[in-house]
């Protein structure tokens, strides 16, 4: 790639770039990012224009580097970064709290330094959540793919491919028999289109969501629209809209997850969901999202 822009991201001391980039490779199939030789190369738009850059890791941080020359290039792909990997958290008091918790010990000692690691975009984020409602994550894989390289803009670069992710203007403009070709059942396509639709008219905003003043209603907002129940609503609360308290109940995977750590013979109920939370409050998102790398790693190690 040419060469702009450099820039030296600093990070909290708790960051590990080995963990976040461990959980960025987690699937072969991810299309919104290229991992090589321990670095992330991706694509992203600002102020309209599509910048690429790549990030690695620094003694001081993350190094990034920058191509493209779109004005605001270096201050945008930085605030992207932060937001992307949660860098402004101080997550000292999740770290103290996960000591005091049996069911959180393991997975957090393992995997200490992980972020929850977000996805900047409220369309994207709602798109992936509606894609996965009800299918395995390989399969949800499967169909983000294909969504995005047949609607996003491509972007070619030292042999290699990158994509932005469909924006909701292009996507307000389908019919949902465009989505169907993919495979994406009706019921999601109409959901999704939905959502453009709401997003493009500007009736849905991430500074709108956030200006409701909390976790409870923002979730309210987000159920009253069409294919988004509390799974999804929490979904979007964590990976979006950063609440650290946001738990998304009724995940399969963090049953497995609760499963594996309390040592049960069976699956928990949503009442032991609820329950093994309680003492969470506050770090909910947090504690999902460790449970959930716990429940993968113990898979990768067979």
């Amino acid at each position: 790639m040419s060469i702009h822009q450099q820039l030296i991201i600093r990070t909290p001391d708790d960051f590990s770039f080995s963990e976040n980039l461990e959980y960025l490779s987690r699937s072969a199939d991810e299309c919104m990012f290229h991992i090589q030789d321990e670095k992330v190369l991706r694509a992203i738009a600002i102020e309209g224009k599509p910048v690429l850059f790549r990030m690695e890791e620094h003694p001081d941080g993350i190094m990034v580097t920058i191509s493209g020359k779109a004005e605001g290039a270096a201050s945008g792909v930085e605030r992207f970064v932060r937001d992307w990997l949660d860098l402004g958290r101080d997550l000292l008091p999740f770290y103290e709290l996960s000591e005091r918790e049996p069911l959180l010990q393991e997975a957090v000692r393992r995997h200490s330094g992980l972020r929850v690691v977000g996805i900047p975009d409220l369309f994207e984020t709602f798109v992936w959540a509606i894609l996965g409602q009800q299918i395995t994550v390989a399969f949800a894989y499967v169909l983000k793919r294909r969504f995005v390289e047949t609607f996003g803009q491509a972007i070619d670069a030292d042999g290699v491919t990158h994509y932005l992710f469909p924006s909701a203007e292009t996507v307000a403009a389908l019919e949902p028999e465009a989505l169907r070709e993919l495979k994406i059942t009706a019921r999601k396509c109409e959901y999704i289109i939905g959502v453009a639709r709401l997003i493009a008219d500007g009736e849905l905003t991430k500074e709108g969501l956030l200006g409701l003043g909390g976790d409870r209603a923002i979730e309210h907002r987000l159920t009253a629209i069409r294919g988004i129940g509390p799974w999804t609503a929490n979904y979007v609360l964590m990976r979006c809209l950063r609440s650290p308290d946001a738990y998304p109940a009724a995940d399969v995977g963090l049953h497995n997850a609760l499963k594996l750590v309390a040592g049960l013979d069976r699956k928990p109920t949503l009442p032991e969901v609820e329950a093994f939370a309680e003492p969470w409050k506050g770090w909910r998102a947090y504690a999902t999202f460790y449970l959930w790398r716990y429940l993968s790693s113990e898979a990768e190690r067979g």
